[in-house]
This record gives structure tokens, sequence and C-alpha cells, in this order.
């Protein structure tokens, strides 16, 4: 199941930086992941300094 960004998102972009498939992207209020480009590796989980990614 691909990771999704909780509202605890401080959009700082380290995730984004981390995806290896591109799938971050700056929402309106938070960084979004694209579910369908999403490959369940956890990058971005590992680096958000505030653990907002977590598989859905």
């Amino acid at each position: 199941m691909a990771y999704k960004i909780s509202d605890e998102c401080i959009s700082c972009g380290a995730c984004a930086a981390q995806c290896p498939v591109s799938a971050i992207s700056e929402g309106d209020s938070k960084y979004v992941i694209d579910a369908d480009a999403c490959i369940e590796c956890g990058a971005c989980a590992d680096t958000c300094p505030v653990g907002a990614p977590a598989q859905a």
C-alpha cells in the first residue's frame, strides 16, 4: 500500500528530495504522494523530520 503524508507535514520538502521515483510533490497545504507512482520504498518516511509519511 502506498505511503500517504499526514497533516503533520511541515512542507520542508525533505521527502520529495529523497523519493527515487519523484512521486512526491508540493500540494496546497502539505506535500502529497502520487499513490500510482509510489514504490513503497520508505525513503520519505526515513528522512521526514516529523514522521508525516506513513503507509496508508
